[in-house]
């Protein structure tokens, strides 16, 4: 920690006035997003009848005067986390489904993307690129294109209205199996074939040298492909159009900000929490996966 702490000092004082200003604006840029989240959580504590007088404001304000500002609750109160969490915990239950859809695509993802990446960018088969191709043009599509054959799909399978649905189709996301792939490619042959002289196999190759190596990429890509499942909207409002109980909480964010104004910055908080989390957990692999990326 000490000698990050020094190369950090070093860097500083190397910086040129240009370099300066760059990073005063970024600091300004980055207090400016921040602000939204602080007020969330700060909001969160507040009691529900200022909450609601508060938001009440809402098209109903002189138009030459700014609206009311308030940075502090006049009694700090739990009054919001109570309600969403013990006294009407359907918002905790989509909560837990959030937990459950974001745990299983992470863990199907562990299990298939690394290998496909693995296979497409080591091995030599006949069909390979026909794969990568259908891998790309499967990344570049919106999912308002892929929908109709996906409940198609589905509907065939009989998974329509259960979780499988939403998890299944989420497992094999084309976008981090090219993610994975391109960084694979770029590593040495050197590295497997002197662990084949030590008699190491394919699969123990895989394991004890690739995914070591892609340490990185492996941590950006779960931080990312996190907030790809916990933010999901459209997949379970048309998957689980049958099954409300199987929502998660992503789907009735819109239903707490604007109909449970008394719940409303709880939830928010709530929603935010574990993503917030994800990130900085993963932050030096996110800066260090986009680093090997621009580098490769």
């Amino acid at each position: 920690m000490h000698t990050a702490h020094r190369r950090r000092r070093h860097r500083l004082n190397r910086l040129s006035l240009g370099g300066w200003i760059a990073m005063i604006l970024l600091v300004i840029l980055s207090a400016l997003i921040l602000v939204p989240i602080i007020c969330t959580f700060l909001y969160s504590f507040f009691p529900t009848s200022e909450i609601k007088a508060w938001l009440g404001q809402r098209n109903n304000y002189d138009a030459t005067r700014w609206m009311d500002v308030i940075y502090s609750p006049a009694q700090f109160s739990l009054r919001q986390y109570y309600t969403i969490l013990i006294e009407n915990p359907t918002y905790l239950q989509y909560f837990c489904n959030s937990v459950m859809y974001a745990a299983a695509i992470l863990l199907g993802q562990a299990m298939i993307i690394p290998l496909t990446a693995y296979a497409l960018s080591r091995f030599t088969f006949r069909g390979r690129d026909v794969i990568f191709f259908f891998i790309l043009v499967l990344m570049i599509l919106p999912f308002q294109v892929t929908m109709a054959p996906s409940v198609m799909v589905l509907r065939w399978l009989g998974l329509m209205n259960t979780i499988w649905a939403v998890i299944l189709p989420m497992c094999f996301s084309p976008f981090y199996i090219f993610l994975l792939r391109q960084f694979m490619v770029s590593i040495p042959n050197e590295l497997l074939e002197a662990g084949m002289v030590d008699g190491v196999g394919p699969f123990r190759g895989f394991i004890h040298v690739i995914l070591p190596v892609c340490r990185p990429i492996l941590g950006a890509a779960a931080a990312l492909s996190f907030a790809d499942c916990w933010n999901m909207v459209e997949q379970p409002l048309v998957y689980l159009a049958n099954a409300s109980s199987l929502q998660p909480l992503s789907t009735m964010f819109n239903q707490i900000s604007t109909e449970g104004a008394e719940v409303a910055f709880a939830g928010s908080a709530l929603y935010i929490l574990p993503t917030l989390m994800i990130y900085l957990y993963f932050q030096e692999d996110i800066v260090a996966g986009i680093q090997l990326s621009e580098l490769k």
